[in-house]
């Protein structure tokens, strides 16, 4: 490869890490995650992102509240995060005239998300999870679980690594 398309890339991977530390709520300078474009989200400053954590081709996060994200966790392609939300009462909901609302999502340390799983308001995923392809996960997620589906069921539980406290 010549110098120039190496300096190039030097130079437009240091300008995403700055964009980053600009978009995203708080991130680990030391060891940063890595989010494939395209990305998309409405604010970026709800969204707070572990070290190491990395987010395929193609995922959104509407951030209306804190998102968490934790530590080495991996999403697949097109994952969606919702926070967002609206009333279901039509009368209150009124298109885009009536109000949007929000419910915070924590998805744990060492998780994998698999590609097109849409994680919906106030959800927590625990540590260690692991959730299927296309999965939608409406309900809380306990650490070191296997959940696939629509809507998300338990597959199997996970042995929680010896070394670990929490």
């Amino acid at each position: 490869m010549s110098s120039t398309f190496l300096c190039y890339m030097l130079n437009f991977l240091s300008v995403l890490q700055e964009v980053l530390k600009e978009l995203l709520g708080s991130m680990d300078d030391n060891d940063p995650p890595f989010i494939e474009p395209p990305f998309y989200c409405d604010y970026g400053y709800n969204i707070h992102m572990g070290s190491g954590a990395y987010m395929n081709f193609g995922c959104t996060v509407l951030d209306a509240c804190k998102v968490t994200i934790g530590n080495r966790t991996l999403f697949g392609p097109n994952v969606q995060i919702y926070s967002a939300t609206h009333p279901l009462e039509a009368h209150i909901r009124q298109g885009t005239k009536g109000p949007e609302l929000g419910k915070p999502i924590s998805i744990g340390d060492d998780c994998w998300i698999g590609g097109a799983v849409v994680v919906c308001p106030g959800v927590t995923i625990g540590n260690g999870c692991v959730v299927g392809a296309g999965a939608v996960v409406t309900k809380d997620v306990e650490p070191y679980t296997v959940v696939a589906g629509n809507p998300a069921k338990v597959i199997r539980r996970l042995e929680k690594p010896r070394d670990l406290k929490n």
